[in-house]
Protein backbone atom coordinates (compact mmCIF):
# COMPACT_ATOMS: atom_id res chain seq x y z
CA UNK A 1 0.00 0.00 0.00
CA UNK A 2 2.78 2.41 0.95
CA UNK A 3 4.67 1.62 -2.26
CA UNK A 4 1.54 2.23 -4.32
CA UNK A 5 0.92 5.56 -2.57
CA UNK A 6 4.51 6.62 -3.21
CA UNK A 7 4.19 5.66 -6.88
CA UNK A 8 0.99 7.68 -7.17
CA UNK A 9 2.63 10.67 -5.45
CA UNK A 10 5.62 10.71 -7.78
CA UNK A 11 3.74 11.85 -10.90
CA UNK A 12 2.09 14.68 -8.97
CA UNK A 13 5.48 15.89 -7.72
CA UNK A 14 6.92 15.67 -11.23
CA UNK A 15 3.92 17.58 -12.56
CA UNK A 16 4.39 20.29 -9.96
CA UNK A 17 8.07 20.63 -10.83
CA UNK A 18 7.28 20.72 -14.56
CA UNK A 19 4.55 23.32 -13.99
CA UNK A 20 6.93 25.46 -11.95
CA UNK A 21 9.59 25.18 -14.66
CA UNK A 22 7.08 26.20 -17.33
CA UNK A 23 5.98 29.18 -15.26
CA UNK A 24 9.58 30.30 -14.85
CA UNK A 25 10.74 29.70 -18.43
CA UNK A 26 7.44 29.81 -20.31
CA UNK A 27 8.68 32.35 -22.82
CA UNK A 28 8.59 36.07 -23.22
CA UNK A 29 5.36 38.05 -23.05
CA UNK A 30 4.22 40.02 -26.08
CA UNK A 31 5.22 43.28 -24.35
CA UNK A 32 8.72 41.93 -23.66
CA UNK A 33 9.04 40.91 -27.31
CA UNK A 34 8.01 44.41 -28.43
CA UNK A 35 10.50 45.96 -26.02
CA UNK A 36 13.24 43.60 -27.21
CA UNK A 37 12.62 44.42 -30.89
CA UNK A 38 12.62 48.15 -30.13
CA UNK A 39 15.83 47.89 -28.07
CA UNK A 40 17.60 45.91 -30.81
CA UNK A 41 16.39 48.38 -33.45
CA UNK A 42 17.66 51.20 -31.27
CA UNK A 43 21.12 49.65 -31.04
CA UNK A 44 21.19 49.11 -34.81
CA UNK A 45 20.24 52.70 -35.66
CA UNK A 46 22.52 54.26 -33.05
CA UNK A 47 25.48 52.01 -33.82
CA UNK A 48 25.16 52.82 -37.53
CA UNK A 49 24.70 56.54 -36.82
CA UNK A 50 28.23 56.77 -35.39
CA UNK A 51 29.76 55.50 -38.61
CA UNK A 52 27.56 57.57 -40.93
CA UNK A 53 28.20 60.74 -38.93
CA UNK A 54 31.93 60.11 -38.92
CA UNK A 55 31.91 59.65 -42.70
CA UNK A 56 30.03 62.94 -42.94
CA UNK A 57 32.51 64.67 -40.63
CA UNK A 58 35.47 63.47 -42.68
CA UNK A 59 33.82 64.54 -45.91
CA UNK A 60 32.98 67.97 -44.49
CA UNK A 61 36.47 68.35 -43.02
CA UNK A 62 38.06 67.71 -46.40
CA UNK A 63 36.39 70.79 -47.86
CA UNK A 64 36.23 73.07 -44.83
CA UNK A 65 37.30 73.57 -41.22
CA UNK A 66 37.15 70.33 -39.25
CA UNK A 67 34.78 70.10 -36.29
CA UNK A 68 37.73 69.31 -34.02
CA UNK A 69 39.22 72.69 -34.97
CA UNK A 70 35.99 74.53 -34.19
CA UNK A 71 34.42 74.35 -37.65
CA UNK A 72 30.74 73.73 -38.40
CA UNK A 73 30.92 72.76 -42.06
CA UNK A 74 29.40 69.39 -41.19
CA UNK A 75 26.04 71.15 -40.67
CA UNK A 76 25.69 71.49 -44.45
CA UNK A 77 26.85 67.93 -45.12
CA UNK A 78 23.84 65.65 -45.98
CA UNK A 79 25.67 62.51 -44.85
CA UNK A 80 26.11 63.94 -41.35
CA UNK A 81 22.39 64.68 -41.14
CA UNK A 82 21.58 61.12 -42.22
CA UNK A 83 23.63 59.93 -39.24
CA UNK A 84 21.92 62.42 -36.93
CA UNK A 85 18.45 61.30 -38.05
CA UNK A 86 19.49 57.68 -37.55
CA UNK A 87 20.59 58.52 -34.02
CA UNK A 88 17.29 60.29 -33.23
CA UNK A 89 15.29 57.34 -34.57
CA UNK A 90 17.38 55.00 -32.43
CA UNK A 91 16.80 57.05 -29.31
CA UNK A 92 13.07 57.19 -30.00
CA UNK A 93 13.03 53.40 -30.29
CA UNK A 94 14.99 53.09 -27.05
CA UNK A 95 12.54 55.44 -25.31
CA UNK A 96 9.61 53.34 -26.53
CA UNK A 97 11.30 50.10 -25.45
CA UNK A 98 11.09 51.14 -21.79
CA UNK A 99 7.30 51.41 -22.12
CA UNK A 100 7.03 47.71 -22.99
CA UNK A 101 9.91 45.87 -21.29
CA UNK A 102 11.62 46.03 -17.88
CA UNK A 103 14.78 48.13 -17.56
CA UNK A 104 16.80 45.02 -16.65
CA UNK A 105 16.13 43.81 -20.23
CA UNK A 106 16.42 47.09 -22.16
CA UNK A 107 19.36 48.87 -20.49
CA UNK A 108 22.10 46.20 -20.88
CA UNK A 109 21.22 45.78 -24.57
CA UNK A 110 22.68 49.23 -25.15
CA UNK A 111 26.06 47.48 -25.32
CA UNK A 112 25.04 46.01 -28.68
CA UNK A 113 25.46 49.43 -30.30
CA UNK A 114 29.18 49.06 -29.51
CA UNK A 115 29.32 45.83 -31.51
CA UNK A 116 27.50 47.36 -34.46
CA UNK A 117 29.82 50.39 -34.44
CA UNK A 118 32.93 48.22 -34.18
CA UNK A 119 31.89 45.91 -37.02
CA UNK A 120 30.77 48.73 -39.32
CA UNK A 121 33.96 50.69 -38.56
CA UNK A 122 35.98 47.62 -39.54
CA UNK A 123 34.03 47.16 -42.80
CA UNK A 124 33.32 50.74 -43.88
CA UNK A 125 36.04 52.85 -42.26
CA UNK A 126 38.73 50.16 -42.53
CA UNK A 127 39.53 50.49 -38.84
CA UNK A 128 41.28 47.40 -37.51
CA UNK A 129 39.26 45.18 -35.19
CA UNK A 130 41.68 43.35 -32.89
CA UNK A 131 41.17 39.67 -32.11
CA UNK A 132 40.32 40.57 -28.53
CA UNK A 133 37.78 43.04 -29.93
CA UNK A 134 36.06 40.18 -31.75
CA UNK A 135 36.07 38.24 -28.47
CA UNK A 136 34.55 41.28 -26.74
CA UNK A 137 31.77 41.39 -29.34
CA UNK A 138 31.09 37.69 -28.80
CA UNK A 139 30.91 38.18 -25.02
CA UNK A 140 28.42 41.03 -25.45
CA UNK A 141 26.22 38.84 -27.66
CA UNK A 142 26.35 35.91 -25.22
CA UNK A 143 25.59 38.15 -22.25
CA UNK A 144 22.73 39.91 -24.04
CA UNK A 145 21.22 36.58 -25.10
CA UNK A 146 21.42 35.29 -21.53
CA UNK A 147 19.60 38.34 -20.18
CA UNK A 148 16.94 38.20 -22.91
CA UNK A 149 16.17 34.54 -22.20
CA UNK A 150 15.84 35.08 -18.44
CA UNK A 151 14.44 38.63 -18.17
CA UNK A 152 11.36 39.08 -15.95
CA UNK A 153 7.96 39.70 -17.50
CA UNK A 154 6.85 43.31 -17.74
CA UNK A 155 4.54 44.42 -14.94
CA UNK A 156 1.01 45.15 -16.15
CA UNK A 157 0.21 48.80 -15.39
CA UNK A 158 -3.13 50.45 -16.19
CA UNK A 159 -2.42 54.04 -15.16
CA UNK A 160 0.47 56.40 -14.55
CA UNK A 161 -0.93 56.68 -11.03
CA UNK A 162 0.21 53.12 -10.43
CA UNK A 163 3.75 54.08 -11.43
CA UNK A 164 3.55 57.06 -9.09
CA UNK A 165 2.43 54.77 -6.26
CA UNK A 166 5.45 52.54 -6.92
CA UNK A 167 7.75 55.58 -6.96
CA UNK A 168 6.39 56.85 -3.64
CA UNK A 169 6.74 53.58 -1.73
CA UNK A 170 9.23 53.74 1.19
CA UNK A 171 11.87 51.60 -0.52
CA UNK A 172 12.20 53.73 -3.63
CA UNK A 173 11.79 56.99 -1.72
CA UNK A 174 14.76 55.94 0.40
CA UNK A 175 16.78 55.14 -2.76
CA UNK A 176 15.84 58.44 -4.42
CA UNK A 177 16.68 60.37 -1.24
CA UNK A 178 20.09 58.70 -1.04
CA UNK A 179 20.73 59.50 -4.71
CA UNK A 180 19.82 63.18 -4.38
CA UNK A 181 21.78 63.54 -1.12
CA UNK A 182 24.83 61.84 -2.62
CA UNK A 183 24.70 64.02 -5.73
CA UNK A 184 24.44 67.21 -3.66
CA UNK A 185 27.42 66.17 -1.52
CA UNK A 186 29.51 65.33 -4.59
CA UNK A 187 28.61 68.58 -6.38
CA UNK A 188 29.22 70.95 -3.49
CA UNK A 189 31.99 69.16 -1.57
CA UNK A 190 33.96 66.84 -3.84
CA UNK A 191 33.75 68.41 -7.31
CA UNK A 192 35.43 71.72 -6.30
CA UNK A 193 38.28 69.79 -4.63
CA UNK A 194 38.72 66.67 -6.72
CA UNK A 195 36.70 67.13 -9.94
CA UNK A 196 39.76 67.73 -12.14
CA UNK A 197 41.71 64.75 -10.80
CA UNK A 198 39.16 62.06 -9.80
CA UNK A 199 36.96 60.71 -12.58
CA UNK A 200 34.41 59.23 -10.17
CA UNK A 201 33.15 62.71 -9.18
CA UNK A 202 31.61 63.47 -12.56
CA UNK A 203 30.75 59.86 -13.40
CA UNK A 204 29.08 59.36 -10.02
CA UNK A 205 26.76 62.34 -10.54
CA UNK A 206 25.81 61.22 -14.04
CA UNK A 207 25.24 57.59 -13.09
CA UNK A 208 23.18 58.34 -9.97
CA UNK A 209 20.89 60.81 -11.73
CA UNK A 210 20.92 58.53 -14.78
CA UNK A 211 19.13 55.81 -12.82
CA UNK A 212 16.36 58.28 -11.87
CA UNK A 213 16.12 59.55 -15.45
CA UNK A 214 15.51 56.01 -16.76
CA UNK A 215 12.74 55.46 -14.21
CA UNK A 216 11.14 58.72 -15.37
CA UNK A 217 11.55 57.71 -19.02
CA UNK A 218 9.78 54.44 -18.28
CA UNK A 219 6.93 56.22 -16.49
CA UNK A 220 6.49 58.71 -19.35
CA UNK A 221 6.70 55.92 -21.92
CA UNK A 222 3.94 54.00 -20.13
CA UNK A 223 1.82 57.17 -19.98
CA UNK A 224 2.24 57.73 -23.73
CA UNK A 225 1.47 54.08 -24.52
CA UNK A 226 -1.74 54.18 -22.45
CA UNK A 227 -2.74 57.54 -23.94
CA UNK A 228 -2.36 56.19 -27.48
CA UNK A 229 -4.50 53.19 -26.52
CA UNK A 230 -7.36 55.50 -25.51
CA UNK A 231 -6.67 56.08 -21.80
CA UNK A 232 -5.52 59.68 -21.58
CA UNK A 233 -2.72 60.00 -19.00
CA UNK A 234 -1.82 63.60 -19.81
CA UNK A 235 -4.57 64.86 -17.51
CA UNK A 236 -2.78 63.49 -14.45
CA UNK A 237 -0.25 65.72 -12.66
CA UNK A 238 1.92 62.64 -12.03
CA UNK A 239 2.78 62.48 -15.75
CA UNK A 240 4.10 66.03 -15.68
CA UNK A 241 5.92 65.42 -12.39
CA UNK A 242 7.84 62.57 -14.02
CA UNK A 243 8.56 64.85 -17.00
CA UNK A 244 10.00 67.52 -14.68
CA UNK A 245 12.20 64.97 -12.92
CA UNK A 246 13.44 63.73 -16.31
CA UNK A 247 14.35 67.24 -17.48
CA UNK A 248 16.26 68.03 -14.28
CA UNK A 249 18.16 64.74 -14.36
CA UNK A 250 19.01 64.92 -18.07
CA UNK A 251 20.23 68.52 -17.90
CA UNK A 252 22.42 67.65 -14.91
CA UNK A 253 23.80 64.58 -16.66
CA UNK A 254 24.53 66.52 -19.83
CA UNK A 255 26.46 69.15 -17.88
CA UNK A 256 28.66 66.75 -15.92
CA UNK A 257 29.13 64.32 -18.82
CA UNK A 258 30.55 67.15 -20.87
CA UNK A 259 32.86 68.03 -17.97
CA UNK A 260 34.01 64.41 -17.71
CA UNK A 261 34.63 64.11 -21.46
CA UNK A 262 36.45 67.44 -21.56
CA UNK A 263 38.69 66.54 -18.60
CA UNK A 264 39.39 62.82 -18.95
CA UNK A 265 40.18 60.34 -21.70
CA UNK A 266 36.99 59.18 -23.43
CA UNK A 267 38.25 55.59 -23.54
CA UNK A 268 38.29 55.68 -19.73
CA UNK A 269 35.03 57.59 -19.25
CA UNK A 270 32.91 55.34 -21.47
CA UNK A 271 33.39 51.90 -19.85
CA UNK A 272 33.28 53.25 -16.28
CA UNK A 273 30.12 55.18 -17.04
CA UNK A 274 28.51 52.17 -18.74
CA UNK A 275 29.16 49.97 -15.71
CA UNK A 276 27.89 52.49 -13.15
CA UNK A 277 24.96 53.75 -15.23
CA UNK A 278 23.67 50.28 -16.07
CA UNK A 279 24.23 48.86 -12.57
CA UNK A 280 22.42 51.71 -10.83
CA UNK A 281 19.60 51.65 -13.39
CA UNK A 282 19.02 47.94 -12.76
CA UNK A 283 19.12 48.54 -9.00
CA UNK A 284 16.60 51.38 -9.25
CA UNK A 285 14.31 49.29 -11.45
CA UNK A 286 14.47 46.31 -9.10
CA UNK A 287 13.58 48.53 -6.15
CA UNK A 288 10.80 50.50 -7.86
CA UNK A 289 9.13 47.85 -10.03
CA UNK A 290 10.08 44.85 -7.84
CA UNK A 291 11.07 42.88 -10.91
CA UNK A 292 12.95 40.21 -8.98
CA UNK A 293 9.93 39.46 -6.79
CA UNK A 294 8.47 37.54 -9.74
CA UNK A 295 11.63 35.47 -10.32
CA UNK A 296 13.45 32.65 -8.59
CA UNK A 297 17.08 32.64 -7.45
CA UNK A 298 18.51 30.75 -10.48
CA UNK A 299 16.92 33.24 -12.89
CA UNK A 300 18.28 36.22 -10.99
CA UNK A 301 21.75 34.66 -10.79
CA UNK A 302 21.70 33.90 -14.52
CA UNK A 303 20.75 37.50 -15.32
CA UNK A 304 23.63 38.76 -13.21
CA UNK A 305 26.02 36.40 -14.99
CA UNK A 306 24.77 37.72 -18.33
CA UNK A 307 25.29 41.29 -17.15
CA UNK A 308 28.84 40.56 -15.99
CA UNK A 309 29.53 38.90 -19.35
CA UNK A 310 28.40 42.06 -21.17
CA UNK A 311 30.60 44.19 -18.92
CA UNK A 312 33.58 41.96 -19.71
CA UNK A 313 32.96 42.26 -23.42
CA UNK A 314 32.58 46.04 -23.17
CA UNK A 315 35.90 46.43 -21.36
CA UNK A 316 37.63 44.19 -23.88
CA UNK A 317 36.32 46.31 -26.75
CA UNK A 318 37.53 49.54 -25.16
CA UNK A 319 40.93 48.07 -24.29
CA UNK A 320 41.24 46.80 -27.83
CA UNK A 321 40.93 50.31 -29.19
CA UNK A 322 44.14 51.25 -27.37
CA UNK A 323 45.89 47.99 -28.27
CA UNK A 324 45.35 48.59 -31.97
CA UNK A 325 47.68 51.56 -31.76
CA UNK A 326 50.31 49.42 -30.06
CA UNK A 327 49.97 50.96 -26.64
CA UNK A 328 47.62 50.84 -23.70
CA UNK A 329 46.92 54.07 -21.88
CA UNK A 330 47.47 54.23 -18.16
CA UNK A 331 46.47 57.82 -17.59
CA UNK A 332 43.03 59.22 -17.01
CA UNK A 333 43.96 62.55 -18.59
CA UNK A 334 45.13 62.08 -22.14
CA UNK A 335 45.00 64.09 -25.38
CA UNK A 336 41.94 63.71 -27.57
CA UNK A 337 41.82 60.66 -29.83
CA UNK A 338 42.25 61.04 -33.55
CA UNK A 339 38.54 60.31 -33.93
CA UNK A 340 37.71 63.19 -31.64
CA UNK A 341 39.99 65.45 -33.61
CA UNK A 342 37.82 64.68 -36.60
CA UNK A 343 34.96 65.99 -34.54
CA UNK A 344 33.34 62.61 -34.03
CA UNK A 345 33.59 62.73 -30.28
CA UNK A 346 32.36 66.32 -29.95
CA UNK A 347 28.93 65.99 -31.50
CA UNK A 348 26.84 65.47 -28.39
CA UNK A 349 26.26 63.41 -25.30
CA UNK A 350 24.91 59.87 -25.29
CA UNK A 351 21.86 59.01 -23.13
CA UNK A 352 21.16 55.29 -23.04
CA UNK A 353 23.77 53.76 -25.31
CA UNK A 354 27.51 53.54 -25.50
CA UNK A 355 30.33 54.11 -27.94
CA UNK A 356 34.01 54.64 -27.40
CA UNK A 357 33.79 58.30 -28.32
CA UNK A 358 30.47 59.10 -26.70
CA UNK A 359 28.79 58.80 -23.33
CA UNK A 360 25.46 57.01 -22.49
CA UNK A 361 22.59 59.56 -22.95
CA UNK A 362 22.03 61.18 -26.29
CA UNK A 363 21.50 64.91 -26.21
CA UNK A 364 21.77 66.28 -29.76
CA UNK A 365 24.00 69.36 -30.12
Amino acid sequence: MAAAAAANATPSVDSAVLSSWKDAYGGMSSDNVKGLVLALSSSLFIGASFIVKKKGLKKAGASGIRAGAGGYSYLVEPLWWVGMISMIVGEAANFAAYAFAPAILVTPLGALSIIISAVLAHIILREKLHTFGILGCALCVVGSTTIVLHAPQERQIESVKEVWDLATEPGFLLYASLVVTSVMIIIFHYVPRYGQTHIMCYIGICSLFGSLSVMSVKAIGIAIKLTLSGMNQLIYPQTWAFTLVLLVCVLTQMNYLNMALDTFNTAVVSPIYYVMFTSLTILASVIMFKEWDRQNAPQILTEMCGFVTILSGTFLLHKTKDMVDGSVSHSFRLPKHADEEDGFGQEGVLLMHQDSSRSPLYIPP
